[in-house]
């Protein structure tokens, strides 16, 4: 082993370095004498696998994104975090959690200047990709530390994001917001769907009541298409969509409008989310649709994932089902694969979007991630050996076939739970099998994975913090962990105790 990384095994025994530097993994010229492709990512927020027709519904119509699994690459195992921040950090970083220090949307630990501001000592995707010469934007929901998207670390040239009340008031002449609020009880957090809270490139706009969050940011990327179409662009979309609002407004165009805020019944909340999700493909068919109006297709990349699981399901939980997502990608060059059984993490993404943009990685950067370039062209066949997620102070590792979950020492389950997979991906047909049952490279693997990334611990600096006390208290809570450590009984299809 050398200091800078860990060891693994290849199929011939070959002892070789899983955590090669990034700088040396990434190949920076390899578009050397090709045109920069145009690169759109689409994040939507809250949503897992099974809301989509290409990971097996047969009720949802999703008809765009199908069609992109056909004729692109379908990951039937890609993990995020289990929350927002978490993810939006790995995302944008390359980097985990425990490199981040953004573990849980409240488990954000302090950068090294005690602030917030992620992005300062994190190289964005954004940055790297405008110093090679993109056009870059930005819409929908950003909630990735305090850092700005727009500023020099978010790398972003154009915005037009969801807003809260603090950026609304931080804006020149602090404008009056007159639009509708999630909650009209607790006037904190603006609409993210009908009359909504929008901020377009440093101004409020000026939304009514039949005006639709996700179109507004729909038609502003390709407004941003059409003017950058003549230079290399990324477009970072991380919807607002299907997440659930604090009261029951969410209706879509797909099913009628309503603006009034009214509470729903728990029938009602998932018809709409179906609705909210179908509606995405709809959006997502208007930018592939522009796409290819304006003569791009042969040269843009479309990926789509997810930042987490389903909410009340899914989301937050220390299971697979919390960070697996789905990630569909098509587009030039793109090799048509359909449905593969390779595995990929979101800190895969960063250094993806450098390899195809022919950027690069500052010297010193080390990113947890791995470029997904040479598989998808079809370079070669293979990506990864295992992939990660962190979500509060739990650990997951999958290799294709075994699953290591809800490794938490502080929770009672330092060794977490083994599980034999086979080619099953959505829990059904697990197997608990115990540590000693695990094959012998597989041990080796998720050994060094979690020394690599050792597990946080009560004795922890920062848990002895105002806030850290705090979410240790909450955390622990005999509720919050017996649904944090478990799947929720409408997917519990493998034993768990």
């Amino acid at each position: 082993m050398n200091r800078r990384g860990f060891l693994r095994l290849t199929g011939a025994g070959v002892v070789t370095s899983l955590f090669t530097p990034a700088s040396s993994r990434t190949d920076a010229t390899g578009l050397s004498g090709r045109k920069q492709p145009n690169i759109i990512l689409i994040m939507s927020d809250d949503v897992s696998c099974d809301l989509y027709g290409c990971y097996g519904n047969n009720k949802v119509n999703t008809p765009n994104l199908d069609r992109m699994a056909r004729e692109g690459v379908m990951f039937r195992t890609c993990w995020a975090s289990a929350l927002c921040a978490p993810t939006r950090a790995m995302i944008m970083t390359g980097r985990y959690g425990n490199r981040t220090g953004c573990y849980h949307n409240n488990l954000q630990m302090p950068q090294k200047d005690g602030s917030n501001d992620l992005l300062k000592f994190h190289h964005s995707f954004g940055r790297l990709l405008k110093q090679a010469g993109y056009a870059t934007a930005i819409a929908g929901k950003w909630h990735c530390s305090s850092t700005r998207p727009e500023s020099p670390e978010g790398g972003f040239d154009e915005y037009c994001l969801w807003e809260g009340v603090r950026e609304i008031e931080d804006l020149p002449g602090r404008p009056e917001f007159t639009g509708a609020w999630e909650d009209r009880t607790n006037q904190t957090t603006t609409s993210r769907y009908w009359h909504p809270g929008i901020i377009k490139n440093h101004r409020l706009l000026k939304t009514k009541p039949s005006d639709f969050g996700p179109d507004i940011f729909t038609d502003f990327i390709c407004d941003f298409i059409e003017r950058k179409k003549d230079q290399p662009f990324l477009v970072y979309y991380p919807m607002v969509a299907p997440h659930g609002t604090r009261e029951g407004h969410t209706t879509t165009p797909l099913r009628g409008m309503v603006a009034e805020m009214a509470r729903a019944d728990s029938t009602e909340t998932r018809e709409r989310f179906e609705a909210l999700n179908e509606y995405i493909d709809v959006l997502v068919g208007r930018i592939q649709k522009k796409v290819k109006d304006l003569g791009l297709a042969d040269r843009t990349i479309i990926f789509y994932c997810s930042d987490n699981g389903t909410a009340v399901t899914a989301k937050s939980r220390a299971v697979e089902r919390g960070c697996r997502v789905p990630m569909v990608i098509s587009g030039a060059e793109i090799k048509k694969r359909g449905a593969t059984d390779e595995i990929t993490d979101l800190s895969d993404i960063l250094p993806t979007l450098v390899d195809f943009a022919g950027a690069k990685i500052p010297a010193g950067y080390e990113v947890d991630g791995k470029s997904l370039r040479p598989f998808l062209v079809g370079k070669t066949d293979t990506h990864r050996e295992w992939i990660y997620s962190v979500i509060g102070t739990s650990q997951l590792v999958r290799t294709k076939r075994y699953l290591l979950e809800a490794v938490n020492p502080i929770l009672g389950l330092p060794r977490g739970r083994q599980y034999d997979c086979g080619r099953s991906r959505d829990g059904r047909g697990y197997r608990r099998i115990t540590q000693s049952a695990l094959p012998p490279k597989i041990h080796k693997i998720f050994d060094e994975v979690l020394r690599r990334y050792p597990p946080l611990r009560k004795n922890h600096s920062y848990f002895k913090t105002k806030r850290g006390k705090r979410f240790l208290d909450e955390y622990t809570q005999p509720s919050a962990v017996e649904k944090h450590l478990h799947n929720h009984k409408d997917f519990s299809f493998y034993e768990e105790y």
